[in-house]
């Protein structure tokens, strides 16, 4: 009698935000691929989102795109309540969403400002605070952050930079507070990844890549694999922790 291997998050159901392309499609992939049912959500690449909830059906995982804006409270509340009524659990959350506004502060305009920090530190927080009421023992939290939260090695980025930093902070807040409820809390560190947002051949890619140890830019199913370690239960003794997948630009 043959026995079928079960998938490493079998049963397991993911919410990954900003999900619709990058570093969040390939994450959402993966974690299909692991067995998980997973929820993306976007903002306005809604076909690009419909076609990853669409592969991800075709792997024989629950796939589903909502459109969720992270700047909205009460939208992050919803979606994430939305996904617990619908699937009837939820099991690794993945804040992967973010916004970025480069320049010298004396040019940075308050509405951005506010959007960044919105997006990339408040959202966060609030999709962890309505997560926690479904996360169990084994529950995952996982938030991506950047290097440059730990080194800034060019000006312009203090804005970004800042609220990467946040990550940190609240990464090992929760690690700390969750931890005796057995759910784990990790921010991964992406360096140089080539997307269609930070392309390995766009501008400025030479000096990026010249920051790195390896010489080179890494791709999103590096960051997405890394994910999934954490997700699953090799990663259930990691917690608290920075992770950098940033090909050595800090070290």
């Amino acid at each position: 009698m043959t026995m079928t291997k079960l998938a490493k998050l079998d049963g397991k159901v993911a919410l990954v935000t900003g999900g619709s392309r990058g570093m969040g499609a390939a994450t959402a992939l993966r974690l299909a691929e692991d067995g998980a049912d997973v929820v993306v959500t976007y903002l306005g690449s809604a076909e690009r989102a419909e076609e990853i909830a669409q592969k991800i059906t075709a792997m024989g995982r629950r796939g589903w795109a909502v459109r969720a804006d992270s700047a909205d409270p009460q939208e992050v509340r919803n979606v994430v309540a939305a996904v617990a009524e619908r699937f009837g659990r939820l099991d690794i959350l993945v804040n992967n969403a973010g916004v970025g506004a480069v320049g010298p502060i004396e040019d940075v305009a308050l509405e951005d400002v506010d959007r960044v920090l919105e997006v990339n530190v408040r959202a966060p927080y609030l999709f962890a605070q309505a997560a926690v009421a479904h996360l169990g023992e084994g529950g995952r939290i996982i938030t991506i952050g950047s290097c440059l939260a730990n080194r800034v090695a060019f000006a312009g980025a203090t804005l970004y930079a800042a609220s990467k930093a946040a990550t940190v902070g609240l990464t090992k807040g929760l690690a700390r507070e969750l931890g005796p409820r057995g759910i784990t809390v990790n921010v991964i560190h992406p360096g140089p990844i080539d997307t269609d947002m930070n392309p390995a051949d766009g501008p400025g890619a030479d000096f990026q890549r010249g920051l790195t140890a390896l010489g080179e830019f890494g791709s999103a199913a590096d960051v997405a694999a890394t994910v999934a370690h954490l997700a699953g239960e090799d990663g259930r003794y990691i917690t608290g922790a920075e992770i950098a997948v940033d090909g050595g630009v800090v070290a």
